[in-house]
């Protein structure tokens, strides 16, 4: 497995205290024209000049790393749109892109190629086979490995086995990467895992990550109190904090999320205080936003790692009293009926 320091993010590691990644991908899409229900992968193909908009737009807002627009360019997603039979090569078109605009900033930008969840269920609860879900992950990794992306980056999974699949696909594909978790459900995964969990899981997976963390869950505030819970672990491993822009509103038929840049340049501050080492936006970041935080984390002297409290007065209240460690979390059972009904 290739760990080495010629890995690109692994010398960008080494040699700086913090990196911006970018931020949304689906929210920009949708601002954009993409239309609910699409699927944003075959924009590679269709509207390439699109895409590559995103990622400029994410270049030119000061981010060290964007993602490749292959979130759900796996054959199980794809099959959703008749289109299965094209994950490598969607995958490898959108880091194609990427690997484009990466060299043409005059700069060193990495490429991370984005790995969603397959969208089914593992064994023994649902239908996927960890060996049938290596498969799938895989391919991917091929795809984006052949259209030369830096790293893989897993993101958004909620199932401990799913993230092992994806890791063994990685050093298959002998490729290095990021894995982050979506704690979304008062503090836990939506299939029940917390920080210590996945500190464990991290532990047992041959291939070690560059960096691991958390993107998605709730709002900024929710991803900081989970930052803390890796940070506190004592972890060697650099931590990924990558929050949404605020909380999703639905105002005048769209979804819109309510943060605003100072409040993304604030929170971004925060996760380097609470030990975060990648630093970005997920759903509602637009360049604006990534602007602010560049320029808040370019300013910004450190500070003592801060309290709920002081989290809490910044960028407003947690959405459950539970950080998913005191057995206060729902059931499993409740669950999973979630992620049926999604």
């Amino acid at each position: 497995m290739s760990s080495a320091p010629s890995s690109p993010l692994q010398t960008l590691l080494a040699n700086r205290d913090w990196i911006l990644a970018d931020g949304a991908t689906g929210t920009n899409l949708f601002n954009m024209g993409l239309s609910s229900g699409d699927a944003p992968e075959l924009w590679n193909k269709t509207d390439p000049d699109k895409i590559k908009a995103l990622y400029k737009g994410s270049v030119d807002a000061g981010s060290d790393l964007f993602l490749t627009n292959s979130f759900g360019s796996n054959s199980s997603r794809l099959k959703l749109h008749g289109a299965e039979n094209r994950a490598a090569e969607l995958s490898r078109i959108s880091a194609e892109i990427g690997r484009e605009v990466a060299d043409a900033s005059g700069r060193q930008v990495i490429v991370a190629g984005s790995v969603g969840p397959t969208g089914e269920i593992m064994e023994p609860m649902g239908p996927l086979s960890y060996a049938v879900a290596v498969e799938i992950f895989h391919e991917q990794a091929e795809g984006l490995k052949a259209g030369g992306v830096d790293v893989a980056w897993v993101e958004t999974i909620s199932f401990g086995d799913e993230y092992r699949a994806a890791a063994e696909a990685f050093a298959l594909a002998d490729m290095p990467w990021v894995g982050t978790m979506s704690f979304d459900t008062a503090g836990r995964t939506m299939m029940g895992i917390t920080v210590p969990d996945m500190v464990k899981l991290l532990a047992k997976i041959p291939n070690k990550p560059l960096a691991f963390g958390a993107n998605c869950g709730v709002g900024a505030s929710d991803l900081l109190r989970t930052v803390l819970g890796f940070s506190v672990t004592g972890t060697q491993v650099p931590i990924v904090a990558k929050g949404n822009a605020g909380i999703p509103k639905y105002h005048d038929g769209h979804i819109h999320y309510d943060g605003t840049p100072e409040l993304m340049a604030n929170y971004a501050t925060l996760a380097r205080d609470c030990g975060a080492t990648i630093i970005g936006g997920c759903c509602g970041t637009t360049p604006d936003h990534l602007r602010a935080m560049r320029a808040a984390l370019e300013s910004h002297v450190a500070q003592v790692r801060p309290s709920l409290e002081t989290i809490k007065t910044a960028l407003g209240g947690f959405s459950s009293d539970s950080d998913g460690t005191d057995g206060n979390a729902p059931t499993r059972e409740r669950q999973n009926r979630r992620h049926r009904t999604t």
